[in-house]
């Protein structure tokens, strides 16, 4: 059976787009260190991601923007994001395994798994892929806005990016439907 595995980074932060990933990973996968990306050093989910875009018999990124998040609620933009990484894949799967306690309409039977990241391959190779591409471009508006430090803070709410919010105001990829951006507006 193809089992595509479903995780997002990026609902708590006040800056970004929440990132989504889904990946369907061949029968006999076997990578050692695979689990949840946020019990992994940065340097072995770069490797691990990497490994598994590698050997995945599918997988693909999708995002729902700031806007989006805060037109719709970050529940619902999750939602939708997952439903685009799925709609996204190369293959289409048979079933759908989705970190946490709710799992959106995909058109195929799914299943939401709470900790799933931590117990369901395809869910933690989702998790890292996730994780390290919206890292990376928490990073590049890093360039772009340096004053926040998202290059170490991903755009949650660190003592250094409240901060920084105060000093510098808001930026365009701060929601702003989130109360420490709300109240400032």
């Amino acid at each position: 059976m193809l089992v595509a595995g479903v995780d997002e980074v990026g609902r708590g932060p006040l800056a970004g787009p929440v990132v989504t990933a889904a990946v369907i990973l061949p029968e006999s996968f076997d990578l050692p260190g695979l689990t949840d990306s946020k019990k992994l050093s940065l340097k072995k989910r770069q490797l691990l991601s990497a490994s598994i875009k590698q050997q995945a018999l599918a997988w693909n990124l999708a995002e729902a923007s700031v806007e989006e998040i805060d037109q719709l609620n970050i529940l619902q933009a999750t939602m939708l994001a997952m439903q685009r990484a799925v709609a996204g894949l190369a293959i289409k799967p048979e079933q759908v395994l989705v970190d946490g306690n709710r799992a959106p309409e995909f058109g195929i039977p799914a299943q939401a798994i709470v900790g799933g990241d931590g117990i369901e391959a395809s869910i933690s190779a989702a998790s890292i892929i996730a994780k390290v591409a919206r890292d990376a471009l928490m990073s590049d508006y890093a360039q772009t806005f340096p004053q926040y430090g998202f290059e170490k803070n991903s755009g949650y709410p660190t003592k250094q990016h409240r901060d920084a919010l105060t000093e510098h105001g808001i930026t365009p990829i701060h929601r702003r439907s989130f109360a420490p951006v709300r109240k400032l507006l």
